[in-house]
């Protein structure tokens, strides 16, 4: 991929049901959290794509699914690969949050949102991995509607 690619970001629509997973959880979340929902993707997920796994922002979950881990405050997001002078302060009452988005990469650089969790709220292998199966179920209807 060259270095000005630049990905674009979809969100999955169950053709059955009508709904939005994605949408309906980020919806749930407070505005700082949404804010940060929405740095990571434009200032991490769109230009680095599937580069991502090659940072601590990323990794495959296998099969086609990733996981897209949210780990910071918003102003590290922010600015996030910059020169260590140009970090922002952090902002009064900003915290850093740990929330996961599973996607798929496809196409010409096209990421895939499939839904999020709050890591944080509940940090137990057992709901990871219900995340994780939850995500597998979106990623094989996605497949089966592309066909």
């Amino acid at each position: 991929m060259s270095a000005d690619a630049v990905w674009t970001i979809d969100l999955w629509e169950d053709d059955r049901t009508g709904k939005c997973p994605f949408a309906a959880w980020f919806g749930k979340l407070d505005e700082y959290e949404q804010t940060v929902v929405d740095a990571a993707i434009d200032h991490i997920v769109t230009p680095l794509g599937i580069d991502i796994c090659d940072t601590e922002w990323g990794k495959p979950l296998g099969g086609g699914l990733y996981e897209v881990r949210i780990r910071r405050t918003l102003s590290a997001i922010r600015t996030w690969g910059a020169p260590a002078g140009d970090a922002e302060p952090a902002a009064a009452g900003e915290r850093a949050v740990l929330l996961r988005l599973f996607v798929t990469f496809h196409g010409d650089h096209v990421v895939l949102l499939f839904q999020g969790y709050d890591k944080g709220k509940d940090p137990s292998d057992r709901r990871q991995s219900k995340e994780i199966k939850t995500a597998r179920r979106h990623l094989k209807a996605w497949a089966a509607q592309r066909k």
